[in-house]
């Protein structure tokens, strides 16, 4: 049978370019996926956060005390002036100055108040003497009435009997009368002394605020209680600087020992779990990237704080600095990396190769052809995550999904199943200690 050469050269190369289209796509897909090596050896679960070197003992150059005296009425004044932040001062060196008119203002207020009592009592003195004054009056004319219905009663000897009963009954109207007002005397005298003694103890507790006041007013400007480097205060809600208002007992800045320095920062609510005190920490410093330092977990917070303009919590961890720099000074920011744990022999990949759905976790694995691997997870850090089942060292694993990932079935189901029936245990054990608690309240609660 002869073969048309022609014909066979139509239907020959459609054929040849098709299948060299396969192949080139295949080679294509292939040459897209980004593969590296399963690791094994040691890992480090590690927690970054940014802090700032501060000093675990400070000197704090306080308000003046009287401010905390609610009497004077003032309850806070404002910084009008105040040295620079990382200014040097020796003792007794300058360092604030506070609202010196507000002062002044109550000083005012407080003269015109004493020059108000002082008139008072004038008044309350005058008052009691012109009321005492009547009084002795009214005894002196009780006193005479008196003696007048004595010889009345003297004369009515020679009377009739009831002009004689009738003297004896004003004699002793007279005596109870008479009585009766010094009596009334002694105690308007009293009311009188009470009434001058309050004004005067009024006079007394103005001008006691006045003295204080003036105590105050020559205390608005502080100086430093020790030598060192001038900080600022550094609240949650703010620095304390010119414009702030300070308040008795509350510090205007600080003078920090940089003798001993801790790094303060914040660990999100996700990480905190797995800070615990005294861990490792290694710490740079941003404004000396040649600089590390080591140091160790000393307080974590047992109460988080909302994140400015976030829902998000953090906690204070403070992280104590050992050694001592020259070149720190308070403030400065520092790169924290908290070893939180370490496992010394075991595999792991990047967490860029985890692909998961609703209820699996897995990988694609290349060893010249791609499958899809379920795979158990375990620690992780910023870069890395651990692998207990699935996968052995060396596996090739991808770090892009391939085209053809949805047709690709799973390999290790049956780790899924393991995974799952050890969480339904977890659960059970969770359940099972949770009613054992509540029975052993119930008998306690019993008893």
């Amino acid at each position: 049978m002869k073969i048309n050469k022609k014909r066979l050269l139509y239907i020959g190369v459609p054929v040849l370019i098709l299948v060299t289209v396969l192949i080139l796509g295949a080679r294509r897909d292939k040459s897209l996926l980004i593969t590296t090596p399963t690791l094994k050896g040691a890992f480090e679960v590690q927690v970054f956060s940014s802090g700032q070197i501060a000093s675990e003992n400070r000197t704090d150059i306080m308000a003046p005390p009287l401010l905390a005296d609610r009497t004077l009425g003032i309850w806070g004044l404002q910084i009008t002036e105040l040295v620079e932040e990382g200014t040097y001062v020796k003792k007794g060196d300058f360092v604030a100055r506070l609202d010196q008119a507000t002062v002044q203002e109550r000083i005012k207020n407080l003269q015109d108040d004493l020059e108000a009592a002082l008139s008072s009592l004038e008044d309350a003195k005058i008052d009691s003497n012109m009321n005492l004054s009547n009084l002795r009056d009214v005894i002196t004319n009780s006193y005479l009435d008196l003696e007048e219905r004595k010889i009345v009663l003297k004369e009515s000897i020679y009377e009739s009997p009831s002009v004689q009963k009738k003297a004896q009954m004003d004699l002793d109207k007279s005596e109870r009368k008479f009585e009766q007002d010094k009596k009334a005397y002694v105690l308007r005298e009293q009311q009188e002394v009470i009434k001058v003694k309050r004004y005067e103890a009024n006079c007394t507790e103005i001008t006691g605020r006045l003295e204080k006041l003036d105590q105050l007013y020559n205390s608005l400007i502080i100086t430093s209680p020790a030598e060192g480097i001038v900080t600022y205060i550094k609240h949650p809600w703010g620095i304390v600087r010119v414009g702030s208002e300070v308040s008795g007992n509350n510090p205007v800045a600080t003078i920090p020992d940089m003798g001993d320095l801790i790094s303060t920062t914040f660990i999100n609510e996700i990480d905190i779990s797995k800070v615990k005190q005294g861990q490792e920490v290694t710490i740079g410093v941003d404004a000396f990237p040649e600089k590390q330092m080591k140091g160790s977990v000393q307080t974590i917070a047992n109460v988080g704080q909302n994140m400015p303009n976030s829902d998000a919590k953090v906690f204070e961890v403070k992280i104590k600095v050992f050694g001592n720099d020259p070149d720190l000074k308070p403030a400065m920011t520092t790169s924290n990396t908290i070893l939180t744990n370490i496992f010394p022999d075991t595999t792991y990949i990047p967490v860029d190769a985890v692909f998961q759905n609703d209820t699996l976790q897995y990988v694609y694995v290349d060893d010249g052809r791609v499958r899809k691997q379920v795979v158990a997870l375990g620690e992780q850090n910023e870069n890395f995550v651990i692998v207990s089942k699935g996968l052995v060292s060396g596996d090739m694993v991808c770090l892009t999904e391939p085209n053809n990932a949805k047709e690709l079935p799973y390999a290790g189901l049956e780790i899924y199943e393991e995974i799952r029936k050890e969480r339904q245990r977890t659960k059970q054990q969770e359940r099972d200690s949770l009613l054992m608690e509540m029975k052993r309240d119930s008998l306690l609660k019993n008893k």
